[in-house]
């Protein structure tokens, strides 16, 4: 049996726009993408053998699993990602998946895409297949729409459903807050709500990935989200109030779900505010934007 464990990042939305309903019925969505330093741990083993069987485990903290609860079958994406690879290329044998949760769901975090991301990342290298970039961003966009960005990670402006990835300049390094009460969001209520806006205020995506380039100091001047305007829940209003507070420059929510991000100057004021969530019983972490997703683990 051969092994393979990876730390898989979180990715937040800098900036997070609908610009309108495709010919199929998706949202077209306009967006920067970037990984931060939250992660899953997720863990590939692999036995060449003539039958194929696929089994998935998970360890949830319960703080995650009390307000969302994640199946660990062939519901999982996870277990999607290597039934769809091992089918894909005729790899038979047992595969046994391992997630160690980090990061919460329902959070527009890319928990689950991640997670699909690292699985098809480790099942590869342990059945000895090479995919291509074009390949990986197949795979990945028949799992999900967010997957194919997590094969790089780091700053990407992120159009169509999600599978136009652009690299941007580097934003890594920059100091966050991200915290989440028990309400949660699904992308297709949060979806939904979108549609029944009107006239929304539309957040300026290329303005982001322009000062990214000429001026990141300043870029969170266009840090942005629609879906902030369409969810409307309590504690992401308190969230944003408490960051604000404790001195963040900016904060918005991290995606399509319920967590929030602040982005400090400060490692002491960052500190004081995730303490001071936790207090409230929050889950908060302090952590930094990175600039890929996966990193091997110990």
């Amino acid at each position: 049996m051969a092994e393979m464990k990876v730390r898989t990042a979180a990715k937040l939305n800098l900036t997070l726009d609908v610009t309108g309903i495709l010919d199929n019925g998706y949202h077209a969505i306009e967006s920067v993408f970037q990984t931060v330093g939250i992660y899953d741990e997720v863990t590939v083993s692999f036995t060449p053998a003539e039958e194929t069987s696929i089994s998935v485990s998970c360890e949830v903290p319960e703080q995650f699993a009390s307000s969302d609860p994640i199946p660990c079958d062939e519901r999982n994406i996870a277990y999607k990602a290597a039934k769809l690879l091992m089918e894909d290329r005729g790899l038979t044998g047992e595969c046994r998946i391992h997630i160690k949760k980090g990061i919460p769901s329902q959070a527009g975090m890319g928990g689950g895409s991640t997670d699909a991301a690292a699985v098809i990342y480790c099942l590869a290298a342990l059945g000895g297949i090479t995919l291509t970039e074009e390949e990986k961003a197949s795979f990945g966009g028949r799992l999900g729409a967010d997957v194919p960005f997590f094969f790089a990670g780091g700053t990407a402006y992120v159009s169509g459903i999600g599978e136009k990835i652009v690299p941007a300049a580097d934003y890594s390094g920059r100091l966050l807050v991200i915290a989440k009460g028990s309400e949660g969001v699904s992308t297709g209520e949060a979806y939904r709500r979108i549609d029944a806006l009107e006239k929304p205020y539309h957040p300026d995506t290329k303005g982001l990935v322009k000062a990214l380039e000429e001026a990141p100091d300043d870029a969170w001047q266009y840090f942005g989200n629609l879906f902030e305007q369409a969810v409307q829940l309590e504690e992401v209003d308190k969230l944003k109030s408490a960051m604000l507070n404790k001195g963040a420059l900016k904060a918005n929510m991290t995606g399509s779900g319920s967590a929030v991000f602040g982005l400090f100057e400060s490692t002491e004021e960052a500190e004081v505010c995730a303490a001071k969530l936790l207090s409230w019983g929050y889950w908060a972490e302090v952590c930094e934007t990175v600039g890929t997703s996966f990193i091997a683990a110990d």
